[in-house]
């Protein structure tokens, strides 16, 4: 890359729009999700459909991401930490995306349990949202502060998401042979706890892609002892 101070100053400014793109849509995707766990909470079927309109706007960001993320590749040539953090950004936008469509279809489906009368079970499905927001919340953070141990810890605490989201199913699938007339409700709550433990995944994901780019260390596959970033790095 030239190291004029024209354009070293220019791919500041790409690093930081393109930093700065992925923490918008971070923010944008879990309000998104927020949202559509209220709308099934609150049964509010104007939230829900805000929700899905919203998804557009979401699938743009991940769209101008990549487009920003390509054109440093080809016009800088990033190396190291630079490099790391477009292919971590535009990784990251990816899986943001996928989260936002978990989203999009927890509230579609909110909007089918609306119509029918008020379930109580429904209930059953906040502790797992929270659970699912917290990861969510911790790996936008350990991208943003540059936090490796915190993204390595995700994984493990996903596991907690896994087994709650085990046990609920269960319960749903129990009411499905015991509940008369409330099968299809049951189901739709089943398919929304699923999209909650797989955006858990996908935040795992995110702290792993975090992980990468302040270490350099690719966590996919890796044992408990090989997550092991320590706070010293």
């Amino acid at each position: 890359m030239n190291n004029s101070p024209h354009i070293l100053r220019d791919f500041d400014h790409a690093i930081t729009t393109l930093k700065s793109e992925v923490l918008r849509m971070s923010a944008k995707t879990r309000h998104n999700l927020e949202r559509a766990i209220q709308s099934l909470l609150e049964r509010n079927n104007e939230v829900a459909n805000s929700v899905i309109a919203d998804d557009d706007e979401i699938d743009d960001l991940e769209r101008s991401i990549d487009k920003l993320g390509m054109d440093i590749l080809v016009k800088y040539h990033p190396l190291a930490t630079d490099l790391r953090l477009v292919v971590s950004s535009m990784k990251i936008s990816m899986n943001l995306e996928r989260i936002a469509d978990h989203a999009t279809s927890i509230a579609k489906r909110a909007k089918k349990i609306i119509a029918t009368p008020e379930l109580a079970d429904v209930t059953l499905v906040e502790p797992i949202y929270s659970l699912a927001d917290h990861l969510l919340r911790d790996a936008i953070s350990s991208y943003s502060d540059g936090n490796g141990p915190l993204g390595a810890s995700l994984h493990v605490r996903d596991k907690e998401l896994d087994k709650m989201h085990k046990e609920v199913t269960a319960q749903f699938s129990a009411r499905i042979e015991d509940t008369a007339g409330r099968s299809q409700e049951y189901l739709y709550l089943i398919l929304i706890v699923r999209s909650l433990e797989r955006i858990g995944d996908l935040s795992s994901n995110i702290g792993e892609d975090a992980v990468f780019l302040e270490h350099a260390k690719d966590l996919r596959h890796k044992g408990s002892k090989e997550r092991d970033v320590g706070s010293e790095d």
